[in-house]
C-alpha cells in the first residue's frame, strides 16, 4: 500500500475511533458520593445523580456540579487524546528522523 493509502487508512481509523469514543463513558463522583456524573470520552454528559441532601443548598449544588463535571471532563479529554494519539502513531508512515510520537 502506498503512502497515500496508509494516510487515508489512518484517517479512517481516527474517525472510527472518534465514533467509538462517543459510546465510552467516564464515571466521576464527588469525594463524599453526594453527586455522580457520567460523561462520554467525547465530552457529552450522559447522566447526573444528585443526593437529596444537595438539593437543599443551591450554591453548594452548583459548586459540586462544577467540580465533579470538570474532573470527569478532564479525565475524558485525557482518554480521548490518548486514544487518538495511539491511532495516529499506528498510522504514521515510517519516515526516518520523524519520531514525534515516541
Amino acid at each position: 500500500m502506498g503512502m497515500m493509502g496508509k494516510i487515508k487508512e489512518a484517517q479512517q481509523k481516527a474517525e472510527d475511533t472518534k465514533k467509538r469514543l462517543e459510546t465510552v463513558y467516564i464515571d466521576e463522583k464527588s469525594n463524599d458520593n453526594l453527586l455522580e456524573v457520567a460523561v462520554s470520552v467525547a465530552g457529552a454528559v450522559k447522566k447526573i445523580n444528585i443526593s437529596d441532601e444537595l438539593l437543599e443548598d443551591k450554591e453548594q449544588l452548583e459548586d459540586y456540579l462544577i467540580l465533579t463535571l470538570n474532573k470527569a471532563l478532564a479525565r475524558a479529554k485525557a482518554s480521548y487524546d490518548q486514544e487518538l494519539a495511539a491511532v495516529a502513531k499506528e498510522g504514521m508512515p515510517d519516515i526516518p528522523g520523524l519520531d514525534m510520537f515516541k
